[in-house]
């Protein structure tokens, strides 16, 4: 049987699954991540073992941030996004086999901003400056060392050989030199997008093994064949 490595973006998975699935409390949304990545294991009629899922994140940003619409200050600490977030973690946390690799929020440079569709809107004159609502803004923070722990942890695997197989969940092509190296030592490298296109999916294929995404955690249980093939 072989071993297989579950590796994810948590950010990407995060904002990705609320977009499809819609909003879950922090408990029901950590048991939907585990159920869904568990999926990769069925393949058609082959069953791999789980060596470990890899889970990459940040923690929320406990810090003062000056809202410009509202002209005030923002308590984080005590928001309910702050909340949710140390709640799934804990969540996360307390799950078998999960391994969290968690960065750091560049909460120096943090700062409220128009979301992209209220910039168009602005720029078209179909609303004003004083049409704005809080939802228009959102906050705008970079993660830091993420990226560089997924490379690092799929090196490690690769050369250590201590899995047969990566499934990757991650929503761009940063990963790919990494894929690479995987592939290079011998391991087959799937990548699930979530139902989302990545580029050029012609010159992905180049470097990975199979793309697949697992359907809707919160439904019944899907078989192995009613789930989307791996595409090689």
């Amino acid at each position: 049987m072989s071993k297989t490595a579950i590796l994810v973006d948590g950010g990407f998975y995060r904002k990705r699954a609320k977009k499809l699935w819609g909003e879950r409390t922090p408990q029901v949304a950590a048991n939907g991540l585990i159920t869904y990545v568990r999926r990769h294991l069925h393949e058609h009629h082959l069953t791999h073992e789980l060596y470990r899922i890899f889970y990459y994140d940040c923690p929320p940003v406990d810090k003062q941030m000056y809202h410009p619409l509202l002209k005030k200050t923002i308590n984080l600490g005590v928001s309910s996004e702050y909340i949710w977030m140390t709640q799934f973690l804990d969540c996360l946390k307390e799950k078998r086999k999960v391994a969290l690799r968690l960065g750091i929020l560049d909460d120096s440079n943090s700062v409220y901003t128009l979301k992209y569709d209220a910039v168009k809107k602005l720029c078209s004159g179909s609303i004003s400056t004083s049409d704005l609502t809080e939802n228009h803004f959102e906050m705008t923070i970079r993660q830091k060392g993420v990226d560089m722990k997924i490379g690092m942890d799929i090196a490690s695997l690769a050369y250590k050989h201590q899995v047969d197989q990566i499934v990757l969940i991650a929503g761009d092509s940063d990963f790919v030199p990494a894929a690479k190296l995987a592939r290079r030592e011998g391991l087959d490298f799937v990548l699930d997008p979530l139902e989302m296109e990545i580029g050029h999916d012609r010159d992905l294929f180049e470097h990975i093994d199979g793309k697949r995404s697992c359907g809707n955690p919160y439904r019944k249980e899907q078989t192995s064949e009613s789930l989307a093939p791996y595409k090689a």
